[in-house]
């Protein structure tokens, strides 16, 4: 059996959708695993992130060093991890230092690329990064998650 997704966007759809599970064979030793979840993160959010991130590597140097869009990607995501109070895990480097386990945007939902989407915004902002993609409501969006997520972090 191959994977399918539905989109469940109308009746038709759900009707489809019901009518797969009910075709579906019932086996207690070997169960079909079903999942229900809003969607993952669109390419269109993926596309807008990497020129956000570009920015920030070009235009920030944070405590004395530079670092590249895969960089700004993992202290933005922990950054936004830490607001949604998510468990952040590091362990011992195998060769010295320590690693922190990121999170992996490709697994993200809608919802949360918002959120990172928005950090970035928020976090250049604050840095004085001139956004290649000058969009005042998307800063607008990124003040507005700085200063809910401001109070989370206080509370912390």
């Amino acid at each position: 059996m191959e994977k399918q997704t539905f989109f469940l966007r109308n009746e038709q759809v759900r009707r489809n959708l019901i009518d797969q599970i009910n075709s579906l064979p019932t086996d207690p030793a070997r169960p079909i695993e079903i999942e229900v979840s809003p969607p993952k993160r669109t390419l269109s959010q993926n596309r807008k992130m990497w020129p956000l991130l570009h920015d920030l590597a070009v235009q920030v140097t944070w405590f004395g060093e530079k670092y590249d869009e895969d960089d700004w990607k993992d202290l933005i995501t922990a950054l936004v991890a830490k607001m949604h109070k998510q468990e952040q895990r590091t362990a011992p480097g195998i060769g010295g230092g320590v690693v922190m386990f990121g999170q992996r945007t490709s697994k993200m939902r809608v919802s949360q690329m918002v959120d990172v989407i928005e950090a970035i915004y928020w976090f250049g902002t604050e840095q004085g990064v001139r956004f290649s993609e000058d969009s005042r409501q998307h800063i607008e969006w990124a003040q507005r998650w700085g200063e809910t997520n401001k109070q989370k972090q206080v509370a912390a």
